[in-house]
């Protein structure tokens, strides 16, 4: 299958957004390699015997992709910036409903990935990013956005930065500020929790 070019994908985007079922069917094809991508780096930073295959976290996207009925699609950015984002809010919630069931108990360790070396520990909860994560956004939307779409989507600078509608040298501010504001703020609960 040839490379679609993201015209074609932000036309098919626009015509779902518009009310085309088909679209999506269409849809579906051209972005699912990258989609499988992304969650691979998603399921990477969990625990070996999640029940959740990467397979599986693309197919719930898709569920809730199907009713966001008011979602008007930019282009092909902006679409992957918000399975990035339900990725990370399906893997959130899963790792949540774990600690629940079990009581506090043994939640898995996720290691970030060079792009994201915000701490000398090797590891870092995946809920206590949750959190640093929404009280930056709190704070500053914007940093937690690059965040969300450089680490979770595996959006580049330049991907960023369209999505965003920054320059790439703002990303890369955003970004060195977003990982510094996110380690003081994990350190703190770590302290809190400890």
């Amino acid at each position: 299958m040839p490379t679609p070019s993201a015209g074609e994908i932000t036309q098919l985007l626009q015509a779902w957004s518009a009310g085309d079922r088909e679209a999506l069917d269409k849809l579906t094809p051209l972005v699912y390699k990258e989609l499988h991508r992304t969650a691979q780096r998603y399921m990477a930073r969990e625990r070996p015997n999640h029940t959740l295959q990467a397979t599986a976290l693309i197919d719930e996207v898709y569920v809730r992709l199907v009713d966001c009925n008011r979602v008007s699609w930019k282009d092909r950015n902006h679409f992957l910036a918000v399975c990035a984002r339900l990725m990370r809010r399906i893997l959130t919630d899963f790792a949540r409903s774990r600690r629940y069931q079990k009581r506090g108990g043994d939640v898995r360790q996720i290691t970030f990935d060079e792009r994201l070396q915000i701490s000398s520990q090797p590891t870092t909860d995946l809920l206590a990013l949750d959190e640093a994560l929404t009280a930056l956004a709190k704070v500053d939307e914007r940093k937690s956005d690059v965040v969300e779409l450089r680490f979770f989507g595996g959006l580049s600078i330049e991907e960023t930065a369209a999505v965003v509608g920054v320059s790439d040298e703002t990303v890369k501010r955003d970004w060195r500020l977003a990982k510094l504001w996110l380690l003081r703020e994990m350190r703190a609960e770590n302290r809190h929790a400890g």
